[in-house]
């Protein structure tokens, strides 16, 4: 099971030992609604997994995020019992994604995962501050049985542009089972109440339990520091054009 592009350098860290990966992997990225990256920081803190490494590259933007006092780089990946999890907290250029996404494979295939479910944000048709709905895109037809037993809505016709698209056209034509999670977000500010709903989503498909009274409880405050970080790092990274989606249009999931 090979793909032709080499991805980004994945570089383990102090202590961290590789054998302990497996299991579901799921990817949260810098896109509408900071909808996978506001998940995936719930899952990593609620499961509390152990950073494994950080994704390094000389043409990355020398940013360090501050959580809890503790500087990190912007592109992380975390393990858990029979979880990991990839997140990127800022956004990168467009031209980035097919290394972006090669990266993403690499961690999934060298790490030995069953699965992988990418949470992303859709842009919502109206301007309202509130949550919309979630769909689902399965690379195979195992995923896609996943999704409709979920009762997750599936796309039927579209397109899913960027590292998600890249990702499930690869799950495809590799073998690899992949399922996209997109939930319609605000694109005017950091969606937690829909990264509430993907996370509901991914523990339906994998039966892990998730908690979410506490992403739910303090969605505002995690919207105020998910702004703040973004207001705090634009003006050094230039961000990919966000475009709308409908059932023929382009789905913008390009990750920071």
């Amino acid at each position: 099971m090979e793909h032709e592009f080499k991805g980004y350098s994945l570089v383990l860290q102090d202590g961290a030992d590789p054998r302990t990966t497996g299991g579901v992997a799921v990817a949260g990225f810098t896109t509408a609604g900071m909808v996978g990256v506001i998940a995936a920081s719930h899952i990593i803190q609620t499961l509390k997994l152990k950073q494994l490494g950080t994704v390094l590259n000389a043409t990355f933007p020398a940013v360090a995020l501050i959580h809890n006092e503790v500087p990190k780089h912007p592109v992380r990946v975390y393990q858990g019992d029979g979880i990991g999890v990839f997140t990127s907290e800022i956004q990168f250029k467009d031209e980035q994604d097919i290394m972006f996404a090669s990266t993403v494979l690499e961690w999934f295939t060298r790490g030995g995962f069953d699965r992988l479910i990418i949470i992303d944000g859709l842009v919502q048709s109206s301007k309202e501050a509130s949550s919309g709905d979630l769909f689902g895109v399965g690379s195979s037809q195992l995923a896609r049985d996943r999704l409709h037993r979920a009762g997750i809505e599936p796309i039927q016709q579209g397109i899913v542009a960027g590292i998600t698209g890249f990702l499930l056209g690869e799950g495809d034509r590799l073998g690899i089972d992949v399922t996209a999670l997109l939930a319609e977000a605000s694109p005017m500010y950091p969606d937690a109440r829909a990264a509430a709903l993907a996370v509901e989503a991914v523990a339906e498909l994998t039966g892990i339990e998730i908690p979410l009274s506490e992403l739910l409880e303090n969605a505002q405050d995690i919207e105020d520091s998910v702004r703040e970080v973004i207001e705090n790092t634009q003006t050094l990274l230039p961000g990919p054009e966000n475009q709308p989606f409908t059932a023929d249009q382009d789905i913008d999931p390009s990750f920071g």
